[in-house]
């Protein structure tokens, strides 16, 4: 009953959202509207500040041009206004304005502004580019104002931006939390996200200009990604013709060569922007063990070696063409793609009161994945008004991934489980269709809009044991299976940003209703749940004249469980450990309040505080079974959550060539769930802190040193990883200023391994997992800039971000 009302639903929603947004327009004010560009170039400039003020020379409204160089104030009064132009650089500019005879908009001929002259022989800057700034509702984080990036890829970086840290096994997490989304240039990309940690690896820090971290994503983003959403935006320089970046870089003992870079180019009306690359991971063999006791002290005892060899290729490409002043087609296309080679074997005994198990094994497996995402934005601005914008959007994703494993058993001792094969051929697909209507009201920016996502999973998985008379491999029907989830998700939204001279207040809501379906074909079974949920956001932010401001922020964020954890697939690598997803997950509704405070002094400053709390969370769960001595690891709704934390970022130039920063976060963590029909408390103290030190010396020469401590991290309802301490020591030499530098440095100086300790409990059992892995590792990069453009990429400024799944 409840899918069939769905349509109906829909539809209301889209004729309220429509009604609110037509109704705020009749007004009579006059809006101001322009265009600032260089003198010389006649490039346009953006993040240019413009004030307007009154008569009385009081500045009622602060500005900024976008990244085509226009700008536009909310309507105002028909009066007699000033505006004065300020950029570094550049001459100020003052501009008289009479609007008493205005009708509703004052178009401005381009304003250009030119250099401003000295006569000194030699200037030398010492002030440095800020590298972290803030918003209401984000953080922003400069690549390029950091010498590191240069001889670092995109995941090492991590550690140095607010709210991000990584774990014992360089696992990215925001605000302490794995549940996220990743865009790139502001737009989603699934089959990067479901191979995060080899793609960022893979990625020379060089060839990016920034990183968004988006604490409290506006409505007009999807509910889903509990902590947030963070956006890496690739290089676009602005010069003249055409530019892009290159990096060689080897990394050893682990790791491997790699190549990356970035590229550029706009000619008239058509702009087109790449990146790509590609590495290779190769990981030598290191040992672990593990070691289980249950309460009847039966004990569990495994050693065993692992080594792998990873190949990762990714691409992204966006193409512009600007049809004329009103019509703007974009589109996008990013693929990556990977290969592995994973061998390891394992020494088994199983010992209790009269028994005796022992078995050694050897397993061999590869695995094998690619995933596309493309897509196309129209986009329709409006003669009479220039900042009204009428946006559709298509999108379709596509992923696919492939594992196979074998397992030979030698050495048995009253152990009768077959030598066995495991494939496992799991897909992802996904359109999207989405329309976005934004236009000034008045002060207010009121943004709307629709959306379907139409998405299918599946897993094709089949076990294979060996027949030892025949000596083939024979299809094991029960532990084999065919499985689909259809997710289809409808919403729509609705947000208003208001700007108030120093308040920024940007509020909105978001409903979504969520169809959920999946079928095991091997079983003929179904099961069905259908969703509706109403998300409020609201971002507060204000600035003061002391270059300090603060910001307050509320938001409801969703998490539908995403393949990796719907997955029914039973690995049985390990045949004492049996790892499976659960089809029947349901999504997850957190709460989040947030209040930061930022300073961009001498001492900068920017420390965030949170609390978000949540239920029927869908946390990893380990059960104990001592008939059959097999630990059982899934996922499941039992989790209920609590926590309260502490982001902070300070900078400070100690001398002219020396300067200072820390970043760390703390966070306390209340865990409560059911494990094998016991409650189960994981309450954990977490926190992580960065020390980065920049020297700066003469001929192009920039040192850099880093120490780094990490707390022990939850890893499910269960369990935790132990702490560690983390150090590297980087150097940066421009050979050609701006244009070729050679970067190196060594990781981990003082520790060749690092023993990783997981340990997992429960009402019957307690487990302990250690694993040696390489910690000290030197690199070597080599970095080439080329080109320049005098004009930036035209950019549709809405579009499809699919932040709505988590893996």
């Amino acid at each position: 009953m409840k899918t069939k009302q769905t349509p109906i639903r829909f539809i209301i929603m889209i004729a309220v959202f429509i009604f609110v947004s037509i109704n705020s327009y009749a007004q009579t004010l006059v809006q101001i509207k322009g265009m600032v560009a260089d003198s010389v170039s006649k490039a346009t400039l953006p993040l240019i500040t413009l004030r307007l003020k009154n008569a009385a020379n009081e500045t009622i409204m602060v500005a900024a041009t976008k990244e085509d160089g226009s700008f536009s104030f909310t309507p105002v009064q028909a009066a007699s206004y000033t505006l004065l132009i300020n950029a570094i650089g550049y001459s100020p500019k003052t501009i008289t304005l009479d609007l008493t005879h205005q009708q509703k908009t004052m178009e401005l001929k381009p304003v250009y502004l030119s250099d401003a002259m000295t006569n000194l022989k030699e200037v030398t800057i010492t002030a440095e580019k800020p590298i972290i700034r803030q918003k209401a509702d984000r953080i922003i984080y400069d690549l390029k104002a950091d010498p590191e990036s240069k001889g670092n890829n995109v995941l090492s970086m991590m550690r140095k931006i607010p709210y991000l840290s990584l774990d014992g096994n360089d696992n990215l997490l925001l605000k302490g939390n794995s549940s996220f989304r990743v865009f790139i240039n502001g737009k989603p990309s699934n089959s990067l996200e479901n191979n995060l940690k080899a793609v960022l690896k893979s990625i020379p820090a060089s060839t990016i200009e920034r990183i968004e971290v988006i604490t409290n994503p506006p409505s007009k983003y999807d509910a889903e990604g509990l902590a947030g959403i963070i956006n890496i935006i690739t290089s676009k320089k602005i010069n003249d013709g055409i530019n892009g970046s290159v990096n060689i870089n080897e990394s050893l003992p682990t790791g491997g060569p790699g190549v990356g870079g970035s590229f550029t180019a706009k000619k008239g009306r058509f702009g087109i922007s790449a990146f790509g690359g590609g590495s290779i991971n190769n990981s030598p063999q290191t040992y672990n063990t593990n070691k289980r006791v249950d309460t009847a002290l039966t004990t569990l005892d495994q050693h065993g070696y692992q080594r792998s060899n990873n190949k990762t290729a990714y691409l992204g490409t966006e193409l512009s063409f600007q049809i004329d002043t009103l019509n703007l087609l974009t589109a996008q296309f990013n693929y990556n793609g990977t290969r592995g080679n994973n061998h390891n074997g394992q020494s088994s005994s199983l010992t209790g009161k009269n028994q005796l198990e022992q078995y050694t094994f050897q397993n061999d497996g590869n695995a094998t994945g690619h995933g596309i995402d493309a897509g196309i934005n129209y986009e329709l601005g409006f003669r009479r008004f220039k900042n009204r914008l009428l946006t559709f959007s298509y999108m379709h994703s596509a992923e696919a991934n492939n594992r196979n494993n074998g397992v030979v058993f030698v050495d048995r001792v009253d152990f009768t489980t077959p030598d066995f094969r495991q494939t496992d051929k799991q897909r992802f697909k996904e359109h999207t269709a989405q329309v976005d209507f934004t236009t000034p009201v008045n002060k207010v920016t009121v943004d709307a809009g629709v959306k379907a996502i139409f998405r299918n999973n599946s897993s094709d998985f089949d076990y294979s044991s060996l027949n030892n008379a025949s000596g083939t491999y024979e299809h094991d029907a029960i532990q084999s299976n065919a499985f689909t989830n259809t997710q289809n998700v409808f919403s729509a939204y609705n947000s208003y940003q208001l700007a108030l001279n120093s308040w920024n207040i940007n509020a909105g809501v978001r409903v979504e209703e969520t169809v959920i379906r999946a079928n095991f074909m091997s079983t003929a079974s179904v099961a069905a749940q259908n969703y509706f949920n109403v998300v409020p956001s609201i971002a507060i932010s204000k600035r003061f004249k002391n270059e300090s401001s603060i910001n307050f922020g509320f938001s409801q964020r969703i998490r539908r469980p995403g393949i990796n954890r719907l997955n029914p697939y039973v690995d049985r690598s390990n045949p004492n450990i049996e790892v499976t997803g659960n089809p029947n997950l349901r999504p997850v509704l957190l709460n989040d309040i947030q209040f930061g405070y930022s300073s961009n002094k001498k001492l900068s400053v920017n420390i965030g505080l949170d609390y978000s709390f949540m239920n029927n969370l869908d946390v990893q769960v380990v059960n104990f079974n001592r008939v059959t001595q097999i630990t059982q690891v899934t996922y499941a709704n039992t989790g209920k959550a609590n926590s309260a934390g502490v982001n902070f970022n300070l900078s400070y130039p100690v001398t002219s060539i020396y300067n200072a920063s820390l970043n760390g976060n703390a966070m306390y963590l209340w865990l409560q769930g059911e494990a094998d029909g016991k409650i189960v408390n994981n309450n954990i103290m977490m926190y992580g802190v960065t020390l980065s030190n920049v020297v700066r010396l003469n001929h192009g020469w920039a040192l850099n040193a880093d120490l780094g401590v990490n707390s022990r991290n939850p890893t499910g309802l269960q369990g935790y990883t132990n702490g560690f301490f983390y150090s590297a020591f980087n150097f940066n030499k421009d050979i050609v200023k701006n244009k070729f530098s050679i970067s190196g440095g060594i990781k981990n100086p003082f520790t060749k391994y690092r023993n990783s300790v997981s340990k997992t409990f429960g009402p019957q059992f307690n487990q302990t997992y250690q694993s040696m892995n390489y910690y000290r590792s030197f690199s070597i990069s080599l970095n080439y800039n080329f080109g320049g453009l005098k004009d930036r990429i035209n950019k549709n400024r809405t579009g499809i971000e699919n932040n709505d799944v988590a893996n």
